[in-house]
């Protein structure tokens, strides 16, 4: 039997890793994604708009390493939120619920007193290639 290796995933299309770790690394069938916040992946600056913003584009940032994976958002079995504020839960919740479809991935939500960059939201995730 083949030893499985892992595979380290990057893509411009997500903000670079800003410490020692991959933005996601497969082993084998699957794939685990380092959190990603709302960075625009260009600048590498927090976006402007609120918690709102912030969670639209750390979806669109998990989605494009997804997708430099092979995968898509239909694909995760696991996510973490790590909400700064849980007041932010229900506008979070919604936008969340825009992104993924039945049935849900398995989540857990975090309340955290920071994260990096002055972010509101940071959201990783497992996921499952699907065999070609």
């Amino acid at each position: 039997m083949a030893q499985e290796r892992r595979e380290a995933i990057e893509t411009r299309e997500a903000p670079k890793a800003i410490g020692p770790y991959t933005q996601a690394l497969a082993f084998g069938e699957w794939l685990f994604l380092s959190g990603q916040i709302g960075l625009e992946p260009t600048s590498g600056e927090l976006v402007a708009g609120g918690i709102a913003a912030e969670t639209r584009q750390a979806l669109a940032n998990l989605g494009a390493v997804l997708r430099a994976a092979g995968a898509d958002f239909s694909d995760v079995v696991r996510t973490t939120l790590y909400l700064v504020d849980l007041a932010d839960f229900a506008v979070v919740n919604e936008i969340y619920g825009s992104v993924f479809a039945p049935p849900y991935p398995a989540r857990v939500t975090v309340g955290v007193s920071s994260l990096p960059r002055g972010a509101r939201i940071e959201i990783d995730a497992i996921a499952r290639r699907r065999s070609s």
